[in-house]
């Protein structure tokens, strides 16, 4: 308990002094990713005041989100890629989604959404480093693919989200927060730029991030 709470402090704090630094007024969301981590351990990190978690694996998040439903004030976040016989369950269980690269999957998840209370939160992937191991849709394909999910009764595009190439310079991150800002003018729904991770938060704040994804650093080494 002790370790993790010590850990969400020393993130948290790295991130107030990023936000101090950056021009952009950004305030920042911590997302906990908590992929391949016990329920134990997702507990310990929301008794520390930690309350927004990503995930990779449906099957393992599901089953997590049916364990800790006791805990109401979580908000689950999907960030892995997405197959398209997955939809139904991240549509039932989750409140946000960050990897949406096409309309295939945007359709199929407003389908499954339409029992929920309230529409689930969407952020485009967008493949900014152009790298063909990871999935995301070219900057030139965003309006189009914004225009489709903003028509979804039960979707709310709230954003995008990116993850550059290790090392990626500076300039990318910046292009990601143009990108952002070009959607955002567009849309009064959109606020987030989900951008940067242990490795590259303090690059992705200082250009505008909204939000950055840490899993490592807080839960230690992945099994």
């Amino acid at each position: 308990m002790t370790t993790i709470k010590n850990n969400l402090c020393q993130i948290k704090q790295q991130i107030n002094d990023y936000c101090q630094q950056s021009s952009h007024n950004n305030n920042v969301t911590l997302l906990a990713v908590s992929k391949t981590k016990p329920i134990q351990a997702i507990e310990q990190a929301y008794q520390a005041g930690q309350k927004a978690f990503g995930e990779n694996y449906v099957q393992e998040s599901v089953e997590k989100i049916a364990q800790l439903s006791h805990l109401s004030d979580i908000s689950w976040h999907f960030i892995g890629p997405i197959q398209s016989n997955k939809t139904k369950l991240i549509a039932q269980n989750f409140s946000w989604v960050h990897s949406v690269d096409r309309e295939k999957v945007a359709t199929r998840l407003n389908e499954h959404r339409s029992g929920q209370d309230t529409p689930l939160n969407v952020c485009l992937q967008v493949n900014i480093s152009e790298e063909s191991t990871k999935s995301g849709i070219d900057k030139n394909a965003i309006n189009d693919l914004a225009d489709f999910v903003n028509s979804c009764e039960h979707l709310t595009l709230r954003g995008i989200m990116a993850i550059p190439e290790k090392n990626a310079p500076l300039s990318t991150y910046h292009t990601m927060h143009e990108l952002f800002l070009s959607l955002k003018a567009k849309y009064s729904c959109v606020d987030t730029l989900s951008m940067g991770m242990s490795g590259d938060m303090q690059n992705a704040i200082l250009s505008g991030s909204t939000m950055v994804r840490v899993g490592s650093a807080i839960f230690g080494a992945r099994n």
